[in-house]
C-alpha cells in the first residue's frame, strides 16, 4: 500500500526509527538476544518506557520475541533484531539514491554541454 506514492512500510519504518532510544535498542538487539530489563539496565531509560520502545519497534517487525532461555530462572521474554525490514529500507533507500545519481548526472551533462 502506498500513501501519496511512498510504500507504507518505509514510513512506517521511518518513524519508527527517528527516536534515538529505539535505534539505540536495536543495536542492542543486533548484538544479542535481550529482555526488557536486560535493555533498561544497559540504557539510561526506565523499563517501562523500554518496554514502550518494544512494542513500536515489535509492531513494524523490526523485534520479535524469543523463547525464554530454558536455564533462565527468570523466564522473561527476550527479544532480537529482525534484519528483514531493515533490508527492504536499504534498497528502497538504494533505489532512491540511484535516481538522484542518474539526475545529477543528467543535469551535470547539459551544464558542461
Amino acid at each position: 500500500m502506498t500513501v501519496n506514492n511512498v510504500p507504507t512500510e518505509i514510513t512506517t519504518l521511518c518513524a519508527a526509527l527517528a527516536e534515538g532510544t529505539r535505534w539505540e535498542i536495536l543495536t542492542a538487539l543486533g548484538s544479542e538476544d535481550l529482555s526488557a530489563s536486560d535493555l533498561a539496565r544497559a540504557l539510561p531509560v526506565s523499563r517501562q518506557a523500554i518496554a514502550k520502545h518494544l512494542q513500536v519497534l515489535e509492531s513494524v517487525g523490526l523485534v520479535e520475541r524469543t523463547s525464554p532461555v530454558p536455564e533462565s530462572t527468570s523466564g522473561s521474554v527476550r527479544y532480537h533484531a529482525v534484519g528483514a525490514p531493515l533490508a527492504r529500507l536499504a534498497a528502497q533507500l538504494e533505489t532512491i539514491g540511484r535516481g538522484w545519481d542518474r539526475r545529477l548526472a543528467t543535469i551535470k551533462q547539459i551544464a558542461e554541454s
